[in-house]
């Protein structure tokens, strides 16, 4: 008869603890993890401090007005795996993120909290070198606290319950420089202080804005300078094109909602101003799908596997936000910040509600492109204009007279005698460009077409040809190349026109659209220029 027996296989401390500051955390996230410690213990002010002393030693102090705890909180909440907070809508979650997030980063995490505004604050210690020494889970208790510490707590929270998270022997935030306290180091040190109000200022943007009644308010200071609110959907400039709420049914019965919501924002250019472009952070990386967790960002800019970004969709930025009763729906991670879509959620997005608004973005971005290429291309052709006026009597070609100016057609002289053709006939649009002449558009896509322009041998170009956004675009002020590829678009009409014939008439045409097919075709995998850089 078998006999089952129960063994208790406690954890190596050592091993445990140390292998836990190989989580994944990056820096910024590992912080936001502590300040929704914070707003869970209903703080509305937090105040960090990152700062090295005269030797280069790094220290993290982030002080709150939250509830605080007592003995008994302290210990519970420095307890791997604590227990749940009363409310599932935490931003808090699994009860790991304050120690992994901290012990990722540095060998020594304290907590220095009190329960209101009489009782002294108690201070809490894990010591990655103590629990080594003694090979046991053993958490330090001090009713001395750490002097500068306490003086926060009491600058954030006077005579009030408040927290302190304190780290220190912080070893993996910078790297090992020869001179811990020199130039090197404190500029990588504010490098990272600088991401960080980045960071917390997008993640906490609803909770940052007094104006947001989505999110109670909380006041964010980092290194004594406030952290302002930054909306990435620039609600107040861009449009709303799409949006939907969606009733999920949980496996109890119950239903929950999400809310998905898509933004174009202005172009760089119809910006009202310098100042608010800039604010908005236009760029390739800053497209995608925004996910808010119980109003607080835990993942962004990003199309979760759908798409890849293209910049044509600098513009697109999406909206997903849930509450708690869908993390496990939506398969929340330990550090809160990223979600997995289940299929028939994935096929939705993908099928359903985002070809509209992808459409819409790139439909406006083109139009937007193409605005600024036609007007940078006005005075790119002006060195090609004067160059061909000089060099036109040497270079010949045949005669070509205006025939009938309502119907187009026109009588070329060449050596095979005199051919009678429909050209586009056109005036300058500005002064010189009778020879090379930018157009937004031609028949059928061409690249580019014989014209005749106030009595001149020309060629107009379409600007609207991949060939000319890709080649031509990225040298608009390059003066010689632009004045070689123009040459050889006129170069290429003058020889229709010199040898063309009522016969072979439909095989230059047809060449013309052979010929720009097959740059089409060849500037594909040539790299999109920065339309912003390059006609700037």
């Amino acid at each position: 008869m078998s006999h089952l027996e129960e063994i208790e296989l406690p954890p190596d401390p050592e091993r445990v603890i140390v292998g836990l500051r190989d989580t994944g955390y990056e820096f910024n996230t590992a912080v936001a993890d502590i300040v929704d410690n914070s707003i869970a213990a209903n703080a509305t002010k937090v105040q960090l401090w990152l700062t090295a002393d005269m030797r280069g030693n790094i220290r993290l102090m982030i002080a709150d007005n939250g509830d605080g705890m007592n003995r008994e909180g302290l210990i519970n909440a420095m307890q791997y795996g604590s227990k749940a907070r009363p409310s599932a809508a935490s931003l808090g979650k699994y009860g790991l993120g304050l120690k992994t997030a901290s012990t990722a980063f540095c060998k020594r995490l304290s907590v220095i909290s009190r329960p209101d505004g009489k009782t002294p604050p108690l201070m809490a210690t894990w010591d990655l070198y103590h629990v080594a020494k003694v090979n046991k889970w053993s958490l330090l208790l001090n009713e001395e606290c750490d002097a500068e510490a306490v003086e926060q707590l009491d600058e954030v929270a006077p005579g009030h319950a408040g927290t302190v998270v304190l780290w220190e022997q912080v070893d993996r935030l910078i790297k090992d420089y020869q001179d811990p306290a020199g130039r090197p180091a404190q500029k990588a040190l504010q490098a990272r202080i600088d991401e960080l109000r980045h960071h917390l200022s997008m993640v906490y943007q609803r909770f940052l804005d007094a104006g947001d009644s989505r999110a109670k308010h909380v006041s964010i200071e980092l290194c004594g300078k406030p952290v302002p609110a930054w909306d990435p959907f620039q609600s107040k400039l861009s449009e709303l094109v799409a949006q939907d709420t969606i009733e999920t049914e949980l496996p109890d019965g119950r239903l929950a909602p999400f809310i998905i919501r898509a933004f174009i924002l202005p172009r760089r250019e119809e910006f009202p101003d310098d100042k608010a472009a800039s604010a908005a952070m236009l760029s390739n990386d800053r497209q995608g799908i925004y996910i808010y967790r119980e109003n607080r960002l835990i993942h962004d800019a990003d199309w979760l596997g759908l798409y890849q970004k293209e910049p044509h969709l600098t513009g697109l930025r999406v909206e997903f936000s849930f509450d708690h009763r869908l993390d496990d729906a939506f398969h929340l991670d330990i550090k809160k910040s990223q979600i997995l879509l289940n299929e028939e959620l994935a096929d939705w997005l993908k099928t359903e509600f985002l070809p509209a608004p992808r459409r819409e973005a790139n439909k406006r971005s083109r139009e937007g492109q193409q605005k600024q290429i036609s007007k940078k291309g006005e005075g790119a052709h002006d060195t090609s204009n004067n160059n061909i006026r000089n060099r036109e009597a040497a270079a010949g070609g045949p005669e070509v007279h205006v025939a009938d100016p309502n119907t187009g057609e026109a009588v070329i002289t060449n050596k095979h005698g005199k051919t009678r053709l429909k050209l586009t006939i056109a005036s300058a649009k500005r002064p010189g460009e009778v020879f090379v002449q930018p157009v937004d558009g031609i028949t059928n896509g061409l690249l580019f077409q014989p014209a005749l322009i106030e009595g001149h041998k020309a060629v107009q170009i379409n600007t609207t040809h991949p060939y000319y956004h890709k080649v031509y675009l990225p040298n608009l002020n390059r003066s010689v190349t632009m004045q070689g590829l123009d040459s050889l678009m006129w170069a290429l009409a003058v020889a229709e026109y010199s040898s063309v014939q009522d016969s072979t008439a439909s095989m230059f045409t047809d060449m013309r659209f052979v010929i720009s097919r097959i740059l089409e075709k060849l500037v594909e995998t040539l790299p999109e220029p920065d339309v912003e850089q390059n006609v700037a």
